[in-house]
């Protein structure tokens, strides 16, 4: 849908406030009170976008364009979820993994209509987590954030998994040697550390500490060489398409079909990656909305065409019994190496990218909750002559790179899908609340048939989550748990809202907007 301007005056919206109830936290100080009422509080939407760009000793940069987030997202996206976990949904679902492709783009469209309407609106860099405290308090916020902590720190950690996995495949097509297993493969499939998962994500720290724009400009390059990738493998998959191998189409039923769906969610996480910036983009409110939206569409078709090309190109029995499919289809279909060199050159190059803007976006969450008080401070401080959270991204980087040195990247999709689904489900709920309580509010952008959309979407983020098998429930189980022990034992007693808030109580101004 293109993007709506309101016909409201933007300046009634902005200079004041719609008068609410006190303790409702939406265009007016909440009452602090206590108990559960503490859990409830709400930041004002004015409150989130005055303090965009403000971190500690200093402030982010504004340099990125439209088609620099866009880049930022599909850089986000477009990656491991084709080059490596394709490999694992196929044997789910056999030559009818493109439906599974669609049905899970489908999740992600609903949810990504209502990210567009939120980052329009609210084009801050805590993405769903500042969304979920301005519509239903910092509890929620909370959960939001540690499942964001969940889909991006974790995702890093996968991808880099994957990228390790392409880089044999190159150095066994160039000089004919592989990384042995015990420096390559984590405990339990057959190694003792990851070196190469947790290089590609120390490689992408120091790219990040140099500030954004000069950032942008290499992912921008790195997307760039992974598209031109895919569609080569398209071109040449073609010719070794048999109609033979699409048949049966789903040989395991309407079940595989949804669980292969499940698992290739996690190759549509990261679109969302550019409402994380919105504190550094040059036109935030018209941006993110546009790069939010052109990313998806450009990721979901090439995810489509390659799908259908690889199952048409090999048995789909056949995919389980390698971790660089792609590659295995070219050097088949051609019968060169130097085919299947060239697509695992590109997919080192893809699958880095990944890494790049996937890890770019969780250090921009943590900015926004330390920000509020919710996370240690040390994630919010700016590095004066980068304009970027140098210290954040340090402490970021190493606790990804240590659990992809040591988790199978089986483990860490399916954790990493649960957490965004978890997300996305409360974005659909935020758009639905901003909508009843801030009617007049300014939108760049509007979501296509509210409140059917937004409900589809949550729908369809509830039915994928209990597509996911039982142990990856009980990961999110000691995750989510573990998070709760945080919020109540450093959050809740940090958070700057409350103590604005108490600090109004203290002075009789309660009454008062923060």
């Amino acid at each position: 849908m293109p993007p709506e301007h309101s016909t409201a005056p933007p300046s009634a919206e902005a200079a004041s406030p719609p008068s609410s109830p006190p303790g409702s936290g939406v265009g007016s100080a909440a009452s602090p009170v206590r108990g559960g009422g503490r859990l409830l509080r709400r930041k004002p939407v004015e409150q989130l976008i005055a303090e965009g760009g403000q971190g500690a000793g200093g402030a982010l940069r504004r340099s990125l364009s439209m088609w620099q987030l866009t880049m930022i997202s599909i850089g986000a996206t477009l990656g491991t979820g084709i080059f490596v976990v394709l490999g694992e949904a196929t044997p789910l679902a056999g030559p009818a993994v493109a439906i599974s492709f669609v049905l899970a783009g489908l999740t992600a469209l609903f949810s990504a209509l209502s990210y567009a309407e939120l980052a329009g609106s609210i084009p801050v860099s805590g993405s769903s987590y500042s969304y979920a405290y301005a519509t239903m308090g910092e509890f929620v916020a909370w959960i939001c954030g540690w499942c964001l902590v969940l889909e991006y720190g974790i995702s890093v950690a996968a991808v880099a998994v994957g990228w390790g996995q392409y880089l044999d495949e190159l150095l066994g097509g160039t000089l004919g040697v592989t990384i042995p297993d015990a420096v390559s493969a984590p405990l339990g499939e057959g190694g003792l550390i990851n070196l190469p998962a947790l290089a590609v994500i120390l490689l992408a720290m120091v790219f990040l500490m140099g500030g954004a724009k000069e950032s942008a400009r290499i992912n921008t390059t790195m997307v760039v060489i992974k598209i031109v990738t895919l569609l080569l493998f398209c071109g040449i998959g073609f010719f070794g398409i048999k109609a033979g191998n699409y048949a049966p189409l789903a040989p395991l039923g309407a079940t595989g079909v949804s669980a292969a769906a499940a698992t290739l969610f996690f190759s549509y996480i990261g679109f969302d990656a550019a409402s994380t910036a919105g504190e550094e983009a040059k036109n935030a409110k018209r941006d993110l909305p546009r790069a939010i939206m052109l990313s998806l569409l450009i990721v979901t078709v090439l995810y489509c065409v390659v799908a259908l090309v690889a199952v048409g190109a090999m048995p789909w029995q056949d995919f389980g019994d390698t971790d660089a499919a792609l590659a295995r289809i070219m050097e088949n279909v051609t019968g060169i190496g130097l085919w299947s060199v060239v697509l695992a050159a590109g997919a080192v190059v893809a699958i880095a990218s990944v890494v790049f803007a996937v890890l770019y976006g969780q250090t921009r969450i943590l900015f926004a909750m330390a920000r509020d008080g919710l996370v240690p401070q040390v994630f919010a401080k700016v590095n004066q002559r980068t304009g970027t959270p140098r210290a954040n991204t340090v402490l970021v980087a190493a606790f990804c790179g240590a659990l992809a040195a040591t988790v199978p990247l089986g483990e860490l999709a399916n954790a990493t899908s649960i957490g965004t689904l978890f997300a996305f489900a409360l974005v659909n709920v935020a758009v639905i609340i901003l909508r009843r309580t801030r009617p007049t509010m300014n939108r760049t952008f509007r979501v296509a048939l509210f409140p059917l959309t937004p409900l589809l979407g949550f729908g369809f983020c509830v039915w994928m989550m209990f597509s996911l098998p039982a142990a990856t429930w009980a990961v999110f189980g000691g995750w989510m748990a573990a998070g709760l022990a945080c919020y109540f034992l450093y959050g809740i007693r940090h958070s700057r809202l409350a103590g604005r808030l108490d600090a109004d109580v203290t002075s009789g101004a309660s009454g008062e907007s923060v």
